[in-house]
């Protein structure tokens, strides 16, 4: 049986062939790049996000520079160009195309036709509107793989911080739908376990993954920050790994005690 962190799959962003080619070695099961734009700049104005500047052309770049990993993109919402959009990045050698900020059971139809099986389908579940309508969206055929975004749920729900998303409720029945559709499940993103600089201990939030049995995540900006030389990825990586199984294996009441200790302190960080 593989253990829970070697199965766990993660997905970097990113433009920088050297970058990819080292991730790739270091076993991240997918790599590529961000072409949102759409209504992100507003939506996320304020925030410490990046507005990727991201091309077809640097996909079809990683695609031809990796061996392993599987080529990632994160298409636009769903506009009137999303056609010639998905043809553009299954010709640059996308394996897994994204879709972000839906909020209909038609809009992932139409994605997925798009699509037409010559990529694996995964949906960004980011928007009040998609949690409402989960389970039908959900029993669309098609579909290979549900991740939430947090950030801009965290938007839409009104609240402070998205790590107090992560340790909340909602994550809970979004998990358990998933689960019910026979659906890998992925969620946020992993920072390096011994990074003492984020304001949340990395390790709390590693916790979440077996506790919500989550199967992926995004690799973090403050993972690949916070490293002192490239060459310290490969290590990072299956420490990371690590931590997750031995959390998979941790009681049921020290998995809750985590979480609650996650949401306590993402609330006093809300509040301060």
């Amino acid at each position: 049986m593989i253990a829970f962190g070697d199965a766990f799959r993660l997905t970097l962003l990113t433009d920088d062939i050297g970058l990819a080619q080292h991730a790739d070695r270091a076993g991240v099961e997918r790599i590529g790049v961000d072409l949102e734009r759409i209504g992100k700049a507003d939506r996320q104005a304020g925030l410490d996000t990046r507005l990727s500047r991201h091309t077809v052309e640097d996909l079809a770049r990683i695609a031809g520079a990796t061996r392993h990993a599987r080529a990632f993109a994160r298409v636009n919402p769903i506009h009137p160009d999303s056609a010639a959009e998905v043809e553009a990045v299954l010709a640059a050698g996308a394996g897994v195309v994204m879709l972000p900020f839906f909020r209909t059971v038609a809009e992932v139809e139409r994605f997925v036709h798009m699509v037409d099986g010559r990529a694996q389908v995964m949906l960004l579940v980011e928007t009040g509107a998609a949690l409402v309508r989960l389970r039908d969206i959900l029993a669309v055929p098609g579909i290979g793989e549900v991740m939430v975004g947090l950030n801009d749920l965290r938007l839409q729900l009104g609240v402070a911080s998205h790590f107090e998303v992560l340790a909340s409720p909602v994550l809970d029945g979004v998990a358990a739908e998933v689960r019910r559709a026979g659906l890998p499940f992925s969620v946020g993103g992993i920072a390096r376990i011994d990074d003492a600089s984020l304001p949340i201990p990395p390790d709390l939030v590693l916790a979440q993954y077996p506790r919500l049995h989550a199967t992926g995540a995004w690799i973090s900006r403050s993972f690949l920050g916070a490293m002192p030389v490239a060459c310290d990825l490969s290590a990072d990586i299956a420490a990371a790994r690590r931590r997750l199984t031995e959390w998979s294996l941790a009681a049921p009441e020290s998995l809750e005690e985590a979480r609650r200790d996650l949401a306590a302190r993402s609330r006093a960080i809300a509040r301060a």
